[in-house]
This record gives C-alpha cells, sequence and structure tokens, in this order.
C-alpha cells in the first residue's frame, strides 16, 4: 500500500480519503505511538480547516485515535503550522487537503513540531493495510478540547519582533504599513491578519472569511488565481510614488492556500515576486544574522541557482533534498553535524512557496512568513531587498510519461544528459540536476502523482535550453537516444 504521497494523504473524500480511511489512520497512528512508549495513553492534537467535508473526517479520525487507545486533544479548525506548532512534545493530526479543491481532503501528521518521517509513515501505511484492531475496550479514551491558536500567535507575533532586520530599531516598525491579504477563504483568514495587525500594520483583507467551497478563489495561490488581489493593490497604488504608508496604497500583497503554510508575495504594481526570489531574500538574511561558523540552507532540486548565489555572498552553503521532504533535509545535516563534530547548523529551509523558520519551528510556516517579510519590507523596501538577487528567466514544462515509464526513463537520462551537456556539473540525487558555468541550471525528475517527467530550467537563454533538454527527455521516454 502507497498511502503517503509528498505531503501526507491527499485525495477525493468520495474516493480516496473516506471516513473509514481515517478511522483506519487514525487507529493505525493510535496503536503506532503506543507501541513507541511514553505517556499513557498519548496525547494527539487533532485539527482540521475549513473544509466541507472536515467534520466528518475529523470524527472519523478521533474514533480511531480513541478506540486505538490515544488520547485526543480536539482543537478545532486550526491553520496547519499552528496545529504543527501545538504538536510540539506530543503528536497532532492535521486533517487538509491544503491547495487542493474542495472535493478533496487530507491527513498530515506530526511529531513533537515536525512532519512524520518516511519511516514512520511506511509503519502507519502497514498498519493501515494489515486493518490493525481496536485496543480492549476499557482503553478507550475521552477526547479534551483544547485552544492552541491564541497561544501560536502570540509566538509567531514575538518571534517576528525579535528577527534582526538589519535595520535601526527606529525604522522597523509595521505602524502605517498597509499589506494587502488575500486569504483565499482558508485558514489563514483567522492568522494572518491578526498577526501582522498586532504588529501595528493596517491590513485590508480579501476573502477573508472561512469557507470550505472557497468560493473567492481556488485555493491554490497562483498568478491567475490572484488576479483579484493583484488588480486591487496595482489599482490602489496607481499614481502613487511611494505606496503603503500613511493610508496610502499598500506596500505589498500576501496570498495563502488553504491550510496557510504557502505563501505567495504580491508587490506594489500588482506582480508576483518569483517563489525563489522571496526564498533567497530570506535564506540570504537567515544566515546573514547567523552566528554558526557553518550556516545550511535546505532546499529542493527544483529550487533556483539564486537562492545559491545569495546564500553563498552571506557565507553560507545550500543543501538539497526531495520535494516533501525538508525535515528529513534537516534532519540529515543535523545527524552529520553530531557524526561529524562540525559546526553546521540549518538555519532556513524552503522550497517555493514553503518556509520552514528553523529557530521557530520544525514545520513549513506562512504565517510567520507573512510576519517576518512584513517586517524585512518596513525596514528595507521591497525592492531593495529584490535588488542583489538575480532573476533570470524560469520555466518549468511536463513530458507525457506513463508511470510504469518513468524508472526505465531517468536511468536513460543519468546516462544520456550528462553527455549531451558534458560543460555541467551533475547532480542525480534526487532526479538529474544539469548546473552550468554561467549559473544556468535545469533539472529533470519524474512526476510523483502525474503520468510526466518534469523539465525545470533557469537561464538567460531559457526557452533554448529548454528545447534542448525536452528533447533529450522525449527520446528517452520513447526509448531511443536523441
Amino acid at each position: 500500500m502507497e498511502l503517503f504521497g509528498t505531503a501526507g494523504v491527499r485525495g477525493r473524500v468520495e474516493e480516496r480519503v473516506t471516513p473509514e480511511l481515517a478511522l483506519a489512520v487514525g487507529r493505525a497512528v493510535a496503536a503506532e505511538v503506543r507501541d513507541r512508549g511514553g505517556e499513557d495513553p498519548p496525547a494527539v492534537v487533532l485539527a482540521r480547516d475549513g473544509r466541507v467535508s472536515g467534520p466528518a473526517i475529523a470524527a472519523a479520525t478521533e474514533a480511531g485515535l480513541a478506540s486505538g487507545g490515544a488520547k485526543v486533544l480536539r482543537a478545532g479548525t486550526l491553520p496547519t503550522p499552528a496545529l504543527a506548532h501545538a504538536s510540539r512534545g506530543r503528536y497532532g493530526v492535521m486533517l487538509t487537503a491544503s491547495h487542493n479543491p474542495p472535493s478533496d481532503n487530507g491527513i498530515k501528521l506530526f511529531c513533537d513540531g515536525v512532519e512524520f518521517d518516511r519511516d514512520l509513515e511506511l509503519a502507519i501505511e502497514a498498519r493501515v493495510e494489515a486493518e490493525e484492531p481496536p485496543t480492549a475496550w476499557d482503553a478507550w479514551t475521552e477526547p479534551d478540547r483544547v485552544d492552541t491558536l491564541a497561544g501560536y500567535l502570540e509566538d509567531v507575533r514575538e518571534y517576528a519582533t525579535a528577527f534582526d532586520v538589519g535595520a535601526e530599531e527606529s525604522a522597523v516598525g509595521l505602524d502605517g504599513l498597509r499589506i494587502a491579504v488575500d486569504c483565499g477563504n482558508g485558514m489563514s483568514g483567522p492568522a494572518t491578519p491578526t498577526v501582522l495587525r498586532e504588529l501595528g500594520a493596517t491590513v485590508v483583507t480579501v476573502n477573508g472569511n472561512v469557507d470550505g467551497h472557497f468560493p473567492g478563489r481556488g485555493s491554490k495561490p497562483t498568478p491567475e488565481s490572484l488576479r483579484d488581489l493583484r488588480a486591487f493593490v496595482a489599482d490602489a497604488n496607481e499614481g502613487i510614488d511611494a505606496p503603503g504608508r500613511e493610508g496610502e496604497g499598500f506596500a505589498f500583497g500576501i496570498g495563502h492556500d488553504g491550510d496557510a503554510d504557502r505563501i505567495v508575495v504580491v508587490d506594489a504594481d500588482g506582480e508576483v515576486v518569483h517563489e525563489d526570489t522571496v526564498l533567497a531574500i530570506l535564506a540570504e538574511r537567515y544566515v546573514a544574522v547567523s552566528d554558526t561558523a557553518d550556516p545550511v540552507v535546505v532546499t529542493t532540486p527544483n529550487a533556483s541557482g539564486r537562492i545559491d548565489e545569495r546564500v553563498r555572498t552571506a557565507g553560507g552553503r545550500v543543501e538539497r533534498v526531495r520535494l516533501g521532504a525538508l525535515h528529513e533535509g534537516i534532519a540529515a545535516v543535523r545527524g552529520e553535524a553530531r557524526g561529524s563534530g562540525d559546526d553546521a547548523e540549518v538555519v532556513f529551509a524552503a522550497e517555493p512557496w514553503k518556509h520552514v523558520h528553523v529557530a521557530f519551528g520544525g514545520w513549513i510556516d506562512g504565517v510567520c512568513s507573512a510576519a517576518v517579510i512584513a517586517r524585512l519590507v518596513a525596514a528595507q523596501g521591497l525592492e531593495s531587498l529584490r535588488e542583489p538577487v538575480t532573476e533570470r528567466p524560469y520555466r518549468k514544462v511536463s513530458v507525457d510519461c506513463p508511470d510504469d515509464r518513468k524508472a526505465a526513463a531517468m536511468d536513460r537520462l543519468r546516462e544520456r544528459l550528462p553527455e549531451v551537456f558534458p560543460e555541467a556539473t551533475v547532480n542525480t540525487d534526487h532526479g538529474v540536476r544539469l548546473e552550468f558555468p554561467d549559473a544556468s541550471w535545469t533539472l529533470v525528475r519524474p512526476s510523483g502523482t502525474e503520468p510526466y517527467v518534469r523539465v525545470y530550467a533557469e537561464s538567460d537563454e531559457v526557452d533554448d535550453l529548454v528545447e534542448s533538454v525536452g528533447s533529450v527527455v522525449e527520446a528517452a521516454v520513447a526509448g531511443s537516444d536523441a
């Protein structure tokens, strides 16, 4: 059974993430964590996003956890990062399909503020497949209710307030800074606007009410789905030289997904700031303020070379890990540092749109990102933050490839791509990534959810690079050389 993808379990509620599955996963989680020892019964915080199917899936999950012998702490509706925050020192189950359509739901599992690693996921899969039975009747539990959102928001505010933004303290307040936030009818509604207002900003929300039908826009924040936010910001700033202060226009805009782990930034002209530029800005700052001898930023193979450039400039280095496994990459760097006795320390981890503020917690957190970015913008201005980042043209294309041909195609590509591009440095840890002397790069990897091989590329001549790499990929899929 292959139950978990790169972000927990997700799918349509009538077909995949059914109440029956939620019951089975809940019981499997309870049995697994009981067997691992510790508190008896083990405490599991349970929360959901605002999806219509959430109450039913939550009821089934709770029944599984309780009949498996775990103590359920009902946290109600929360952003995913707030549930992760609440799982510190215990376990957590978040019911969300993140940016998926309203017909979907999902299950994400946490232990001490970090997503379950692959070994734990495999253990849960095995128990679900074996149809884990309930524990003895007298070990079943009654739930308690917990209120965790207020504490999470307070901790985000305190963390952002203390963050070193590289300016005199008098210049970093958010008083008068105007920010537009598109919550997408998701769980950022009760979170991001509250934190930003407590930091002193003036916040105007778009789609700020929680509605599991996502009537305002699609839950995934993209340039297309954020068109209303972009137009709102651009129109408000028309004719203003320095928007965002003293009641005029907006300094920038923010878009979140359904569970508030993703963040998209919109500039004063209503244009989406490239996700890798946002990542590079944050990574550079975290390295610059670190006092460790070997600051490390963990990211994914599809992330831009602009991140490496800014991290190197600040005196750090980049390590890459497979998509959906930032927590595993953080653990690997820490494990290697302990084993070798060196001074390596992960100061930031991120993949496009999703950021782990390691000093705050081990989870992806779009609300914390919103607060930190707002303070950086207040101190330095968004354009000033972007100015040092080299933004080369970027493209992603998909090449048709049936699932049963992916492995053979990737085997061919590991041999063929280095032959076609001998000047490139090759890394085959997570697909095939080629880095060229002019800082261009390309990544070829199989999709984990769709019948495609993905080609990512960043170059001043990106169309030519995509065409050259794409022809090699097409030939590999067809079973012949280019």
